[in-house]
């Protein structure tokens, strides 16, 4: 059997526990059960953070589906724990500041096409859906680009001292200070 593409959808909240786990593990609930035993090693997924609207980032799965009730995440219902698992690696990963504003690439998504256009984030409710190997590619390459954007804005953040500009030398005898502009 080949890949299957996973987007997961989680609060806030529930991606920052994921993360603090160093994406070594995800939870599904229990409501999910049926696709999540589906879940296998080398399987992709991505992370879709509902209360943001955005992609935040993509894994992969090291291990086939397995149970465990250890309380990680949370739920509005008090007995869930979200025991269907997975192990995983992370494969993207963008600061918060950079996630994918999913309202700019959701409607272009294969997979929300049998919602009305202004209704497509519908398509994304519930935890754990199965998407087209065309979608994941295609917002895991946003999130690639978000995370270069954002190493070529410290790269020149770094180029600069405190903001005021580098030193530069004319012939020799003093220096001056040179400003710099983006």
């Amino acid at each position: 059997m080949g890949k299957t593409y996973w987007l997961l959808s989680s609060t806030e909240e529930n991606f920052q526990a994921t993360r603090d786990l160093g994406f070594s593990v995800q939870g599904v609930d229990t409501r999910q059960r049926r696709k999540a035993v589906r879940m296998a090693e080398e399987d992709r997924m991505i992370f879709y953070i509902s209360d943001r609207r955005a992609f935040a980032a993509s894994t992969t799965l090291t291990s086939n589906h397995f149970e465990d009730h250890e309380r990680i995440w949370k739920s509005h219902r008090e007995a869930e724990d979200f025991p269907h698992r997975v192990k995983m690696r992370a494969d993207v990963v963008v600061e918060e500041e950079r996630w994918v504003d999913a309202l700019q690439i959701g409607p272009r998504l294969e997979y929300v096409r049998k919602w009305p256009p202004e209704m497509w984030p519908l398509a994304l409710v519930g935890t754990l859906h199965i998407i087209p190997q065309r979608d994941f590619m295609m917002v895991e390459e946003e999130l690639k680009r978000a995370n270069v954007a954002a190493k070529q804005i410290r790269r020149r953040g770094r180029g600069r001292r405190g903001g005021r500009g580098r030193r530069a030398r004319d012939d020799g005898s003093d220096q001056q200070t040179v400003a710099t502009q983006d």
